[in-house]
Protein backbone atom coordinates (compact mmCIF):
# COMPACT_ATOMS: atom_id res chain seq x y z
CA UNK A 1 0.00 0.00 0.00
CA UNK A 2 2.69 2.49 0.39
CA UNK A 3 4.32 1.83 -2.75
CA UNK A 4 1.09 2.20 -4.23
CA UNK A 5 0.84 5.62 -2.13
CA UNK A 6 4.78 6.67 -3.41
CA UNK A 7 3.72 6.02 -6.57
CA UNK A 8 0.21 8.00 -7.12
CA UNK A 9 2.03 11.02 -4.96
CA UNK A 10 5.04 10.93 -7.84
CA UNK A 11 2.36 10.81 -10.33
CA UNK A 12 0.58 14.01 -9.00
CA UNK A 13 4.26 15.79 -8.87
CA UNK A 14 4.93 14.84 -12.31
CA UNK A 15 1.78 16.32 -13.59
CA UNK A 16 2.00 19.52 -11.65
CA UNK A 17 5.40 19.96 -12.60
CA UNK A 18 4.41 21.94 -16.30
CA UNK A 19 1.61 23.59 -14.61
CA UNK A 20 3.93 25.64 -12.28
CA UNK A 21 7.57 25.38 -13.58
CA UNK A 22 6.76 24.27 -17.62
CA UNK A 23 6.18 25.97 -20.94
CA UNK A 24 2.87 27.46 -20.35
CA UNK A 25 2.95 27.44 -16.63
CA UNK A 26 1.48 30.41 -13.87
CA UNK A 27 4.88 32.07 -14.02
CA UNK A 28 5.36 32.44 -17.46
CA UNK A 29 1.92 34.02 -17.58
CA UNK A 30 2.06 36.34 -14.73
CA UNK A 31 5.55 37.45 -16.62
CA UNK A 32 4.25 38.14 -20.05
CA UNK A 33 1.09 40.25 -17.80
CA UNK A 34 3.35 42.18 -16.38
CA UNK A 35 5.26 43.06 -19.68
CA UNK A 36 1.60 43.51 -21.02
CA UNK A 37 1.31 45.87 -18.94
CA UNK A 38 4.43 47.87 -19.38
CA UNK A 39 3.72 48.20 -22.79
CA UNK A 40 0.06 49.25 -22.55
CA UNK A 41 1.70 52.25 -20.42
CA UNK A 42 4.24 52.94 -22.71
CA UNK A 43 1.76 53.17 -25.76
CA UNK A 44 -0.58 55.23 -23.71
CA UNK A 45 2.44 57.73 -23.48
CA UNK A 46 3.25 57.85 -27.17
CA UNK A 47 -0.75 57.92 -27.98
CA UNK A 48 -0.81 61.03 -25.65
CA UNK A 49 2.57 62.15 -27.66
CA UNK A 50 0.99 61.36 -30.95
CA UNK A 51 -2.49 63.43 -30.18
CA UNK A 52 -0.25 66.94 -29.30
CA UNK A 53 2.36 66.32 -32.48
CA UNK A 54 -1.04 65.89 -34.57
CA UNK A 55 -2.90 69.14 -33.11
CA UNK A 56 0.11 71.21 -33.92
CA UNK A 57 0.58 69.34 -37.33
CA UNK A 58 -3.05 70.47 -37.90
CA UNK A 59 -2.92 73.85 -36.20
CA UNK A 60 -0.02 74.72 -38.56
CA UNK A 61 -1.79 73.41 -41.63
CA UNK A 62 -4.94 75.54 -41.38
CA UNK A 63 -3.77 78.47 -39.10
CA UNK A 64 -1.08 80.88 -39.74
CA UNK A 65 -1.16 82.16 -36.07
CA UNK A 66 0.95 79.03 -35.36
CA UNK A 67 3.34 79.80 -38.53
CA UNK A 68 4.34 83.64 -37.65
CA UNK A 69 4.36 82.62 -34.02
CA UNK A 70 6.93 80.41 -34.65
CA UNK A 71 8.71 82.37 -37.33
CA UNK A 72 8.56 84.85 -34.68
CA UNK A 73 10.26 82.92 -32.07
CA UNK A 74 12.41 80.62 -33.60
CA UNK A 75 13.46 82.12 -36.57
CA UNK A 76 13.30 85.97 -35.28
CA UNK A 77 11.55 87.12 -38.00
CA UNK A 78 9.35 90.16 -38.50
CA UNK A 79 6.52 91.12 -40.91
CA UNK A 80 7.15 93.43 -43.53
CA UNK A 81 6.44 97.22 -42.82
CA UNK A 82 7.32 95.98 -39.19
CA UNK A 83 9.47 97.84 -36.57
CA UNK A 84 11.71 95.64 -34.28
CA UNK A 85 12.72 97.08 -31.24
CA UNK A 86 15.29 95.16 -29.06
CA UNK A 87 16.36 96.80 -25.26
CA UNK A 88 19.44 95.62 -24.12
CA UNK A 89 19.53 95.42 -19.95
CA UNK A 90 22.32 97.61 -18.81
CA UNK A 91 25.80 95.27 -18.38
CA UNK A 92 27.27 95.61 -15.37
CA UNK A 93 30.89 96.50 -16.03
CA UNK A 94 33.26 93.80 -15.42
CA UNK A 95 36.28 94.74 -13.41
CA UNK A 96 39.62 92.89 -14.73
CA UNK A 97 41.15 89.95 -12.41
CA UNK A 98 44.11 91.32 -10.56
CA UNK A 99 47.55 90.25 -11.65
CA UNK A 100 49.50 87.27 -10.30
CA UNK A 101 52.10 88.10 -8.35
CA UNK A 102 55.30 86.44 -10.08
CA UNK A 103 56.27 82.98 -9.07
CA UNK A 104 59.63 82.10 -7.52
CA UNK A 105 61.21 80.10 -9.59
CA UNK A 106 63.47 77.49 -8.11
CA UNK A 107 67.73 78.41 -8.30
CA UNK A 108 70.66 76.72 -7.41
CA UNK A 109 73.00 78.19 -5.33
CA UNK A 110 74.67 79.95 -7.76
CA UNK A 111 71.55 81.91 -8.68
CA UNK A 112 71.03 80.11 -11.64
CA UNK A 113 67.90 78.71 -12.47
CA UNK A 114 67.95 74.49 -12.17
CA UNK A 115 67.49 72.53 -15.47
CA UNK A 116 66.62 69.05 -14.68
Amino acid sequence: MRVLTLILALLIVALQYPLWLGKGSWLKAWEVDQELTKQNTENARLKARNASLDAEVKDLKTGYEAIEERARSELGMVKQDEVFFQILEPQQPVSAPAPAAPQASPQTPSGNISKK
